[in-house]
């Protein structure tokens, strides 16, 4: 059945006490992509709140999105040396300033603040949650348990499509988001009291730190492995177009430029995130099952969402048909799971103390595509008087990037992958009978 030899010694048990465990860690990341994606429903009440135009809106989420790509490889670090409990724990400090400072900013200055802010505790929550899995799951069970988190991520996005909006129109911006932030203090309480860095019994070997020379040593190794840059790049070419349309511009499109309500648009941005939250489920027991399924999965997911925006910028009629956009915001949906596997390219090309890091490497794909994106997207609006398909078309561009750049690793990725896997092979085959 193509299954991969996963089961290593040493390997942790999994078990009720894991999940519990996990599902605290994963609390954490659902609460900071509520948080994270909270302006995605609110991007039009901003934009007369503070009084800005498209450019200056979009830098919202460029800036959220720049700090969270630039803290992955530190965050990677504090993960591998720290543990996740204290990492989680600061990032859920920090995301719920955050989203407190958002609630009560009185200037468009304090608001960006506040993002950065909430960015920073963001970037903490979803390396930590790997890391978290592959500690207390065993290793055959890592692809399923990474889709299933980014799933309870989605779901995150979920809540703000549908309550953290009827709360904005029905209460107003501050008490919104003022409340919404409680569930960070909530989940903050339940990791100092009951989450574990580790299953007793199975704590990772001591691993000598030595300063800045530790850190160029973690990054450059990790670096050097074909498959963490080929899972950086899969990251970078299959999350951003659903990342751009749920962080900020698919509201704005489907209302200003296919001319629909509010509630109808909404309805569509939730059909993105329930679609993710089925593939994502399909996609993890896939790879769980054939682990030579990634790529082609990961290609087809970029392949099927340039077709679906080709079709629908390019409609001749002044608004595209519901069934296309329904279809489009369904493919969407695939982004997400898709970006999961570039962690499938990099976790089996490092060893365990060197996880946090890799997943750092890879983690900044998607988060650099998306900000570089968001940031195009605004200035082209501007430019052209809002021409949407003008402006969507910069999806493309970075598409091919992606493309070229996972066509050329692929090959050194899978010729390593197979080295590690022969090795480990033989090391299992001489380890003695307890």
């Amino acid at each position: 059945m193509n299954r991969p030899t996963t089961t290593l010694p040493g390997d942790p048990p999994g078990g009720r006490r894991a999940v519990a465990v996990w599902s605290i860690g994963v609390a954490v990341y659902f609460v900071a992509v509520i948080f994270r994606t909270s302006l995605g429903v609110a991007g039009l009440d901003a934009a007369d709140r503070f009084h800005v135009n498209a450019s200056a809106l979009s830098t919202f989420s460029i800036l959220q999105l720049l700090v969270y790509a630039g803290m992955q490889i530190p965050v990677g670090l504090l993960v591998d040396r720290l543990g996740t409990k204290k990492v989680l724990c600061l990032g859920a400090v920090l995301f719920t300033a955050g989203q407190l400072g958002f609630a009560f900013s009185p200037s468009y200055g304090t608001a960006l603040a506040s993002r950065a802010l909430l960015g920073c505790g963001d970037a903490m929550t979803f390396i930590s949650v790997l890391r978290l899995g592959t500690r207390w799951f065993p290793a055959r069970r890592g692809p399923f348990v990474a889709q299933l988190a980014g799933l309870v991520g989605m779901a995150g996005n979920l809540v703000s499509t549908l309550v953290l909006a009827r709360l904005l129109h029905g209460l107003g911006w501050t008490p919104a988001f003022a409340g919404s932030a409680l569930a960070g203090a909530v989940v903050l309480v339940l990791t100092l009291l009951f989450l574990k860095d580790h299953p007793e019994g199975h704590e990772p070997e001591p691993f000598p730190h030595q300063g800045a020379a530790y850190v160029r040593r973690q990054i450059a190794e990790a670096w050097r492995e074909p498959g963490t840059r080929l899972g950086m790049w899969v990251h970078f070419t299959t999350q951003f177009p659903a990342m751009v349309f749920l962080l900020l511009w698919g509201l704005p499109f489907l209302v200003q430029a296919q001319g629909l309500s509010r509630a109808t648009a909404g309805e569509l941005l939730t059909l993105v995130v329930l679609s993710n939250m089925v593939i994502g489920l399909v996609y993890g027991q896939v790879v769980a099952r054939h682990h030579a399924a990634r790529l082609p999965l990961a290609l087809g997911t970029v392949a099927a969402t340039a077709v679906m925006w080709a079709l629908t910028l390019a409609w001749p009629g002044a608004h595209a048909p519901m069934p296309l956009l329904l279809a489009l915001c369904a493919v969407l949906g695939a982004c997400g799971p898709a970006s999961m596997l570039g962690f499938d390219f990099a976790r089996p090309a490092n060893p365990p103390e060197r996880q946090g890091t890799a997943s750092g490497i890879t983690n900044m794909g998607g988060f650099i595509a998306s900000m570089t994106t968001l940031f195009a997207i605004g200035v082209l609006l501007d430019a052209t008087g809002d021409d949407y398909s003008v402006a969507f078309c910069a999806v493309f561009v970075l598409q091919a990037l992606g493309l070229t750049q996972i066509l050329r690793l692929r090959g050194r990725a899978a010729r390593r992958e197979r080295e590690r896997l022969v090795a480990s092979r033989v090391e299992t085959v001489h380890v003695p009978a307890a």
